[in-house]
């Protein structure tokens, strides 16, 4: 049988690693999409051409509510102990 630890472990490694895929699709997306063309020609955001405020500060800031919502409904406390010492 399986420790159930290893189950939850696995699942949040995974959400961990979906999370940093959906990070780096922001970042390269705004960066590379918005800052690909003429600098010239770039628009501004608070004095930030756009694609650095879109990619790095406001993509920072989904970021960590994203991650706060996925760890207040996603992850759970998990017991280190060794099941057979509650026993």
């Amino acid at each position: 049988m399986q420790d159930k630890r290893f189950k939850v472990a696995n699942r949040e490694a995974l959400i961990g690693v979906v999370l940093v895929v959906i990070n780096f699709a922001i970042w390269f997306g705004f960066a590379y999409g918005l800052g690909s063309g003429d600098p010239t020609a770039y628009s501004y955001v608070l004095g930030f051409p756009a694609w650095f405020f879109y990619s790095c500060m406001a993509g920072t800031i989904f970021m960590l509510v994203l991650l706060w919502f996925v760890i207040k409904v996603f992850f759970k406390d998990v017991p280190f102990d060794d099941e057979e010492d509650a026993q």
